[in-house]
């Protein structure tokens, strides 16, 4: 039986690698930087708190971050790692993310698979190129201020980072980037296809077809809900604390790998211990959601005025 005939006149989809332009970049560090300076670091501390001290309560910890110095302690880290980290995290994301989508829908993989796939390699990459070192010293940071708590003067954040790094190397300054790595690529992939869904079910609500736009609030609630569930990761972001914090425990496994350390703390405080600080991630998550989202449409219109450029980044 011979072969069907190509349609007449259909060509077939040409695959593109999506162009990488310097107003997605710009957009993606201005947001990533609004977020964290203005509620992201806060909810970052409580988090880390919380994973890091796994008997205080929800008020336990906001009172413990309190008495390190007021306002100022919701903001350890902020400055200059957390900023590192926001302003450079997007373009890796956007960089690694493209390639690796290319390539696995060259491979045949579906849009669906191709955005999951291309996600959770620049998830990775964001890990071990820009995350690993920020996430470790912010923790450093959180952890080091109880030394302020009891009256004694901390090091700077630059001494205390040279000091890491004479005494354990690279190693020692990405302590715990395993364990960020295993979130990132989770967290992209969980949140990419939980948000899909969630606008499928959205669609099916208010009987939207699927080539028809959301609103506004259908798209921060579809990313809300994505952002939120992805939270069930949370006993890897409890290892990575674990591993990259400063306090003192005789207890602790002295070369700390993502295996003993998730035994050590199972051992320690049961399977609470491993979702400590879920709470403040979620609301993380949706803050995020809404800074992205929400804010990304008048963000969008200020970057392609100041940069004559449209933005094709997807927020």
């Amino acid at each position: 039986m011979a072969a069907a005939a190509p349609l007449a006149g259909v060509e077939p989809k040409t695959l593109e690698k999506k162009p990488i332009k310097f107003s997605n970049l710009l957009l993606g560090g201005g947001l990533n930087m609004f977020e964290v300076t203005t509620l992201g670091q806060p909810l970052e501390v409580v988090k880390t708190t919380m994973a890091a001290n796994r008997a205080d309560s929800f008020g336990g910890a906001l009172s413990r971050i309190w008495a390190r110095g007021g306002v100022a302690g919701y903001y350890q880290g902020l400055i200059p790692w957390a900023w590192i980290e926001a302003s450079t995290k997007g373009a890796v994301l956007l960089f690694v993310a493209s390639e690796a989508e290319y390539y696995a829908k060259s491979f045949g993989a579906s849009d669906f698979v191709g955005g999951i796939s291309g996600g959770m390699a620049g998830g990775v990459a964001q890990a071990y190129a820009t995350m690993g070192f920020c996430t470790c010293m912010k923790t450093v940071e959180i952890t080091k201020h109880k030394i302020a708590a009891k009256g004694v003067k901390p090091p700077s954040t630059f001494t205390t980072f040279m000091d890491i790094y004479r005494k354990e190397g690279i190693r020692g300054i990405n302590k715990g980037v395993n364990a960020v790595a295993i979130r990132q690529t989770t967290n992209w992939g969980s949140r990419f296809g939980l948000s899909r869904l969630a606008e499928q079910g959205i669609r099916r609500v208010t009987g939207k077809d699927e080539g028809q736009k959301l609103s506004g609030w259908e798209k921060v609630l579809a990313s809300g809900l994505g952002g939120g569930l992805s939270a069930w990761n949370q006993p890897i972001e409890v290892i990575r604390v674990e591993m990259q914090s400063k306090k003192d425990d005789p207890n602790r496994p002295k070369k700390m790998t993502v295996g003993n350390t998730a035994r050590y703390i199972y051992g320690s405080n049961g399977l609470k211990g491993l979702y400590r600080g879920v709470t403040p991630r979620i609301g993380l998550g949706v803050w995020q959601t809404i800074c992205m989202v929400a804010l990304g449409d008048m963000a969008k219109e200020a970057v392609e005025k100041l940069t004559g450029e449209a933005v094709t980044a997807k927020h």
